[in-house]
């Protein structure tokens, strides 16, 4: 098969690993891509959100499977310009239409979604700026701290903890009456604080069968010791200690299947992955989010605990047949440890040569935010790699993904060096 996948990331580059490994895949292109990801196929210069550019290099190139990586192209749209398109129609896309992708677009979609098909989720109200009168005299009635939630995609930094009533009716208002977040922050999501662990459990679904994949969790804050700004993900760690058999059972029975059973009640195909965002309450499983797509750097953490053959089960989607499929599971323990750039989660350093990956020998290297820029690989992102490793325990993961960022170098990198040990 010729399979092209869209995206630029630490989860693009798992996933070309992961699927370059598979016999069926003939060739690999990756769009945008990055300098990692060039190591496993070809990367093409055409963005994510150019629609009709992916659609004519799939009619030109014989494409026969596209995956969709990042968030922004699905809850747009772009499964649905596919079967808009005679040519491209045919052409499988893993990922939801936008329909279905509106469980990460729409966080108020999402929440009221959950309480139809009785999900347990945190208690919530969604307000707009017609209603902040309302929005401000709810939060007055309501415990703290409280979270506020951007309704559309906001890049990650839609979520705010407020841990003082004046915060909490100050940021509704700059969010509603000052696009503080953009046209995401129209309408605002008001949600009760859960108290807990989080993890993330994510799902490969068919529309109607499902996989469950390797659960992991990961650590959002720049510091160490969970403090600081947060970030998109400074490292990962799977499988989850305390997710285990009777907790995942009731996962799957309050979450997984209800979740899938509604989108089929409400005539919502949905093909691709769902990424479930928990927190565990004293042993009982809430949602705090979905996502359309998986995330990262959890992906850096799951694909190689994946034993089976990735393009396998994604042809079991796309002819809905995943039932059939074989997913086998690594007992072994994965850490990913993320490199950022100097001054993420600000304004950060870019241009950084980077060196010493060559001497990492014990991990995977998966590229985020990197380039070729002649000879040399430099950073262009916040966040610029994800070191993973497997072992036989966590302690011999976090410690040898921790020694194996320590061969790298590039100006102002920065890893947390904590990883894990939260864990242990």
């Amino acid at each position: 098969m010729n399979i092209m996948l869209l995206g630029s990331g630490g989860r693009e580059s798992a996933f070309a690993w992961k699927l370059t490994q598979s016999t069926k895949c003939t060739k690999l292109f990756i769009a945008p891509g990055n300098a990692g990801t060039s190591q496993y196929g070809t990367n093409v210069n055409i963005k994510a959100m150019d629609f009709e550019g992916i659609g004519n290099f799939v009619k030109d190139n014989a494409i026969d499977l596209v995956l969709v990586g990042p968030e922004e192209p699905l809850v747009k749209g772009i499964h649905d310009f596919f079967l808009a398109d005679e040519q491209l129609k045919s052409v499988p896309v893993i990922g939801p239409q936008q329909e279905g992708a509106q469980l990460e677009g729409s966080k108020d979609f999402s929440k009221e979604f959950m309480f139809r098909h009785n999900i347990p989720t945190a208690a919530s109200r969604t307000f707009t700026k017609e209603t902040l009168h309302d929005g401000l005299e709810y939060l007055a009635t309501a415990g703290l701290p409280i979270v506020l939630k951007a309704d559309g995609l906001a890049a990650g930094k839609g979520v705010l903890i407020c841990l003082t009533l004046e915060e909490a009716q100050q940021e509704l208002t700059e969010m509603l009456t000052e696009a503080k977040f953009g046209e995401a922050s129209s309408k605002v999501v008001i949600e009760q604080f859960l108290q807990g662990i989080e993890l993330s459990v994510f799902v490969l679904s068919d529309g109607s069968n499902y996989k469950i994949l390797p659960e992991a969790k990961d650590y959002k804050r720049i510091g160490e010791g969970d403090t600081g700004l947060n970030t998109g993900g400074m490292g990962s760690v799977s499988p989850v200690p305390f997710a285990d058999a009777d907790f995942m059972q009731k996962v799957t029975d309050r979450v997984i299947t209800p979740t899938i059973e509604g989108l089929k009640k409400e005539n919502i195909p949905y093909k691709g992955f769902i990424f479930i965002g928990l927190m565990n309450c004293e042993g009982e499983p809430y949602v705090i989010e979905y996502n359309c797509r998986m995330g990262d750097p959890e992906t850096e953490s799951v694909m190689p605990r994946i034993e089976s053959d990735l393009v396998d089960l994604l042809i079991g989607v796309a002819e809905g047949n995943l039932d059939e499929k074989e997913l086998i599971i690594s007992d072994k323990i994965a850490a990913t440890v993320v490199c950022v750039a100097g001054g993420y989660p600000g304004e950060y350093l870019k241009n950084k040569v980077i060196t010493g990956t060559e001497n990492v020998r014990e991990s995977h290297v998966f590229h985020a935010g990197t380039a070729i820029q002649g000879e040399d690989v430099i950073t262009t992102g916040g966040r610029v790699l994800a070191i993973t490793t497997l072992q036989d325990n966590l302690f011999d993961a976090l410690q040898q993904a921790t020694a194996d960022a320590s061969r790298i170098y590039y100006d102002g990198m920065y890893f947390r060096k904590d990883i894990g040990f939260d864990l242990l």
